[in-house]
């Protein structure tokens, strides 16, 4: 891995559930030896990418990402687009829903409205989410270039647990039956106990740029409410698309009907 490469690393090591990490558990975390963590952190820190409580002498993110955050949002306002109508949706359906945006490779979780049930689903900002194994990831293959689908099984698919489903035809089938009906319906494939639905939001060029799913308990979930979720989510991440590119795009048709 290149130098710049591990700097990264040491970023993605930080998360909502833990924000401040020691010196010993980032090499321990990274695989690095802790000289070579320290020179990275010191570099981060110079660029105020990463910054160290002065008192517990731990790591935490840095200022500097937050500047680039608000540059990058003032050019693709993707979140302050779409936050609105997520909440308002988490509203609609009084169950958890967050928002995943499409960068190398992967759908990166970058904003959740949580439900105010106590029996609830909870998922963290900063979560990487597997195209194979959520509703999320089925939603976004459903309506992606075929060349992004084919990129995507050109390696191994994981089994998160007893429910994921690895083989290809089945997730083809499970994303063709997205495409046809505009939202995506996994129950277990990535955690269990869960039970999501998905729409894609799409770019001015009619693919995804990333999408919004509702996940609830297993145990709260029948047909009639799945569907019920689903034409939710596809109504909300069609009003989405639709204020970040100024166009109607209706994703209850196939892929290649559009």
């Amino acid at each position: 891995m290149s130098t710049v490469g591990k700097a990264v690393s040491l970023l993605e090591l930080f998360t909502l559930k833990e924000p401040e990490i020691g010196l010993s558990d980032i090499a321990r975390k990274s695989g690095l030896d802790k000289a070579t963590a320290r020179r990275l952190l010191v570099a981060l820190a110079e660029r105020r990418l990463i910054e160290q409580e002065p008192l517990s002498r731990r790591y935490r993110l840095g200022a500097g990402l937050s500047r680039l955050a608000r540059m990058r949002d003032a050019h693709l306002p993707f979140v302050r687009v779409a936050a609105p109508i997520v909440r308002e949706l988490a509203l609609e359906t009084g169950e958890t829903v967050h928002l995943s945006e499409f960068s190398a490779g992967a759908l990166l979780t970058v904003h959740v409205e949580l439900s105010a049930r106590a029996n609830r689903v909870s998922v963290d900002v900063g979560q990487i989410l597997p195209l194979h194994g959520t509703a999320s990831g089925i939603a976004f293959l459903a309506f992606s270039r075929p060349e992004t689908i084919e990129a995507y099984f050109g390696k191994p698919l994981t089994a998160f647990n007893a429910h994921t489903v690895t083989s290809r035809d089945a997730v083809m089938g499970a994303v063709r039956l997205a495409a046809a009906r505009g939202y995506s319906r996994s129950a277990q494939g990535y955690e269990e106990g869960v039970h999501s639905v998905a729409a894609p939001i799409l770019g001015s060029d009619g693919f995804p740029v990333g999408t919004l799913a509702v996940a609830s308990p297993l145990s709260r979930i029948d047909d009639a409410i799945a569907e019920r979720q689903g034409e939710a989510a596809r109504e909300a991440g069609a009003k989405i698309s639709a204020h970040l590119t100024g166009e109607q795009w209706h994703t209850s048709l196939p892929l290649r009907q559009r």
